[in-house]
């Protein structure tokens, strides 16, 4: 196993730390381990260190609670980026097993999401499927412009009682 940076986030458990904190969520280390109950509290709180660490984490308010400090967090979105230069360097097995990490932690979400008491797959909103594009290298660029600017306005949506939280995962690669 290589020592970049992409190691610190596609770690199974620090991957599903940072999708609880995406989207502008302030949470507690408390708070984070009733959502991850199937994570035993030490090896959490390890894996949360090393991401406050790498300040993928941060600090944004300090509570007195029983005495001891309640610490929130929220998460430092740029730093969770994996550079192009980093992706440049890594190797296929690297590549491999970043995004064996990537596939299970959906399957995971999927699991999850099919747990609840009342899942209805059109009311939620969920969808998956694989189309096939025939692209030359400036339509796939203007593509992948054009999802970001139609992405843009609701990444920077704030929580509220009438929002819902929504995982969007995408893959793009090339076919046959």
């Amino acid at each position: 196993m290589n020592n970049h940076p992409a190691d610190l986030i596609l770690h199974p458990i620090r991957l599903r730390i940072l999708q609880a904190l995406m989207g502008d969520r302030v949470l507690s280390a408390r708070q984070l381990c009733e959502l991850l109950p199937d994570v035993p509290q030490a090896t959490l709180y390890r894996h949360f260190q090393k991401l406050v660490q790498a300040k993928i984490l941060i600090v944004i308010e300090e509570r007195p609670i029983r005495g001891t400090v309640e610490k929130f967090y929220r998460l430092q979105e740029k730093n969770a980026e994996i550079s192009p230069d980093t992706l440049a360097t890594l190797s296929r097995e690297d590549h491999q097993r970043y995004f064996t990490t990537f596939v299970a932690t959906l399957l995971t979400d999927f699991e999850r999401y099919l747990q609840r008491d009342d899942i209805d797959l059109v009311r939620d909103g969920v969808g998956y499927r694989q189309v096939a594009l025939y692209l030359s290298e400036a339509e796939l660029d203007q593509l992948a412009q054009s999802l970001n600017e139609a992405l843009q306005p609701f990444l920077k949506q704030k929580p509220s009682k009438d929002r819902q939280r929504v995982l969007l995962s995408s893959i793009l690669m090339p076919g046959d």
